[in-house]
């Protein structure tokens, strides 16, 4: 696919979308817009085209990114709604619905995305949906676009809040995990670098146990957990602290965060 595409809002996600295209060789042109022309002067030493005119990156692109915070969705899509007719819209801002874009500019064809910052490393879960009007070839080339950055999944826009909250938002809860466990290899007396790469690896490695073997979480826990053994010992802590229980609170917390947001701008 050689579309060319268009970045509009290079913050961390748009930037790292950028990235992740150029990263796997993407053949197509590369547009990435920001009113702060300096905010991107890393995206321009890319060899990629760079501009602060929203409508002039619309135009000259036949996909664009939506790289947005919500609240600002609606000033762009007006502002470039002449632009984006006829055309398809990936739209990574939280909480804002394919209905309310497609009620702005009734003519372009949208898609709602939710990924993570994972994005940079060609390894983030991005939940996708459509309208009604996004034709299957369009569909192609959103798996085509999403699957250089990681693994994609289509799903109903109803389920996107908690996505949002479980790995949109997921990167930040096992960052928190990853930092207790290397302060516990500190405190057991580890060097700093050999706790936070063993620790690091370690949830990688898990997280390829659940995904290439198809093996449950509790089957993998299972598996390393033998009678009277150091594992016993450590789940037995872990379960006292209510780790389960503040992580499913924190979930439903950004959930529940996510559906305000839309409420308070909608």
């Amino acid at each position: 696919m050689k579309d060319s595409i268009a970045v509009i809002g290079t913050g961390v996600i748009g930037g790292a979308i950028v990235k992740s295209l150029l990263k796997s060789g993407y053949d197509g042109e590369i547009t990435a817009a920001e009113i702060n022309l300096e905010k991107i002067r890393e995206l321009e030493q890319l060899k990629i085209n760079v501009t602060s005119d929203n409508k002039k990156a619309a135009k000259e692109s036949d996909i664009i990114f939506l790289c947005l915070k919500p609240n600002v969705v609606k000033t762009v899509l007006k502002e470039i709604s002449t632009e984006i007719e006829g055309k398809l819209v990936i739209s990574t801002a939280a909480a804002v619905t394919v209905g309310f874009c497609k009620r702005l500019v009734p003519k372009a064809r949208f898609v709602r995305i939710m990924p993570n910052v994972a994005i940079l490393v060609q390894e983030s879960f991005t939940a996708y949906c459509c309208d009604d009007d996004v034709t299957q070839e369009d569909k192609e080339k959103v798996k085509e676009v999403l699957g250089v950055m990681g693994i994609h999944m289509e799903v109903e826009e109803k389920y996107m809040d908690a996505v949002t909250a479980l790995s949109g938002s997921g990167p930040g809860y096992l960052s928190v995990i990853i930092e207790a466990l290397t302060y516990a290899g500190l405190k057991v007396g580890l060097p700093k670098d050999l706790a936070l790469y063993s620790t690091a690896q370690t949830v990688l490695g898990t997280a390829k146990l659940v995904l290439e073997t198809g093996q449950t979480a509790a089957q993998i826990r299972d598996m390393v957990t033998t009678p009277g053994g150091t594992t016993i010992e450590a789940i037995y802590e872990i379960e006292g602290s209510q780790v389960r229980q503040a992580l499913i609170r924190a979930v439903e917390a950004a959930t529940k965060k996510s559906q305000t947001i839309r409420k308070q701008w909608e």
